[in-house]
């Protein structure tokens, strides 16, 4: 991370070898909806794609003096879409022991409980967005805690950086520690403060963030339907049927509904922009409600593995005929890494555990253009394409001495992809761009200006 950030010029232009999406690969051919442009030209101005294709076709169009940037050996992508993540977890990822429940009390409350500290959670934002970058994820939905100042810190953070990300303050108003319950009205309060604040203000965008049932009361869930509807664009986001145990509670809590989705939907908290974590132990009704609604699923394979909840039923989820918008999610804590490379590679392993295959143009596409359809921001982020906001990221498929060997037997750009999503990691994301704005350069020293990376010819 290049913590000086020198501005962008305000036009500029990529090279290389660059990926993107022309059609859902689930609902075709994966290997029509893959785009490959084996030398690239991304024309960037004002933080916006303006052309892109060939570069023998487009170089001649430059304008003067546009200076451009050639990624050798990488390959640029649309930056990476996380549709669930706690940015609080990120003090106690890798807390052992405990499947959901148990690890909420005994590990995850803890920890948010200090994010009453304004400087603390605004230490953690820091951090948290910088190995977001490093992980090459340029936009994701983000749970704070309970407390105001913890929203007030991540998008502070996320404004300096220019990042489009998605965030919300918690709301538990019961099965909760005393010290981080709200109550209906209190939330409600906090919550419209906030939105008023941070909604639409720049590429900040609020969701309303019920925790889970379990931890709200009906008087706060009808509130929190109710905020919904208090300004255009709002998301929702909270958790469903992670954990047996935790569906079984929730049925016990709310015996006059149907099903689980059902609780939201009493509370008019489901359809376009609602963001359900996990969903691993659903079924086709709610499938069905989804698809109708048009909410999304988040799924989250590492840390569905690492608690013991159980395995995300994704091409059932992606049934052509009734698809459910489906992005990643990397969760953490109970998540082990914000890499969605990583993600990628346990959402393969899941897949083959239910005896599916997960073709790398489909594992890409959740991670981008998928990610940006789930979250109703496919008009701005995930593909590249003119009028598309300049958010990228250039892959590396040697950069570790494992996969220069790999990939040294590679015959197609399918084969590439496969090895980034099995062997790579956050290594293996050279630089990241934010509105065209470098903001992560892998190989430069942390001093090291922007435009230290790759290697830049101007054309007159």
């Amino acid at each position: 991370m290049i913590p000086s950030l020198p501005p962008a010029p305000a036009r500029h232009a990529l090279r290389g070898r660059a990926i993107t999406f022309g059609a859902n690969p689930f609902l075709d051919d994966p290997a029509r909806a893959l785009v490959h442009e084996p030398d690239a030209l991304i024309l960037i101005e004002d933080g916006h794609i303006t052309r892109f294709g060939a570069f023998d076709a487009l170089h001649d169009t430059l304008p003067p003096d546009t200076p451009v940037t050639t990624w050798h050996d990488g390959i640029i992508s649309a930056g990476f879409v996380d549709t669930h993540v706690h940015y609080p977890q990120l003090p106690m990822i890798a807390a052992y022991g405990e499947q959901l429940l148990e690890w909420l009390e005994r590990y995850t409350f803890p920890t948010e409980a200090r994010f009453a500290d304004a400087d603390y959670a605004a230490g953690v934002a820091r951090r948290f967005l910088r190995e977001l970058l490093r992980a090459g994820t340029t936009s994701a939905a983000v749970y704070c805690t309970v407390h105001p100042q913890s929203v007030d810190a991540f998008f502070t953070e996320s404004a300096r950086l220019n990042t489009r990300m998605i965030a919300g303050k918690v709301l538990m108003d019961r099965n909760a520690p005393a010290n981080l319950r709200d109550t209906p009205q209190g939330g409600y309060d906090a919550s419209l403060a906030l939105i008023e604040r941070w909604h639409q203000h720049g590429r900040q965008l609020y969701a309303v963030t019920p925790r889970f049932a379990a931890t709200s009361t009906e008087e706060q869930l009808d509130l929190a339907g109710s905020l919904l509807r208090q300004r255009e664009g709002l998301f929702m986001q909270t958790h469903l049927s992670e954990n047996l145990a935790e569906v079984e509670w929730i049925s016990h809590l709310f015996p006059r509904r149907t099903s689980y989705l059902d609780v939201y939907a009493h509370a008019g908290l489901v359809g376009p922009r609602s963001v359900l974590g996990h969903g691993v132990h659903v079924d086709e009704d709610t499938f069905h409600t989804c698809h109708a609604a048009g909410c999304a699923l988040a799924h989250c394979p590492t840390s569905n593995l690492f608690l013991g909840s159980g395995a995300f039923r994704l091409f059932d989820a992606l049934d052509p005929r009734r698809p459910v918008r489906v992005g990643l999610g990397t969760d953490v804590g109970a998540g082990t890494s914000l890499s969605q490379l990583q993600t990628l590679n346990e959402a393969y392993k899941v897949a083959q555990s239910t005896g599916r295959r997960l073709h790398p143009a489909q594992a890409f596409w959740l991670a981008t253009a998928g990610g940006a359809h789930a979250l109703y921001l496919d008009d701005r982020i995930g593909t590249i394409a003119p009028g598309m906001e300049a958010d990228l990221c250039v892959l590396d498929p040697h950069a570790t001495p494992l996969m220069a060997q790999r990939a040294e037997q590679c015959e197609t750009i399918e084969d590439l992809l496969f090895v980034l999503m099995m062997l790579g990691d956050d290594r293996s994301v050279r630089a990241t761009y934010v509105a065209g704005q470098l903001v992560h350069d892998r190989d430069a020293p942390e001093a090291a200006g922007a435009r230290g990376a790759g290697h830049i010819t101007s054309f007159t």
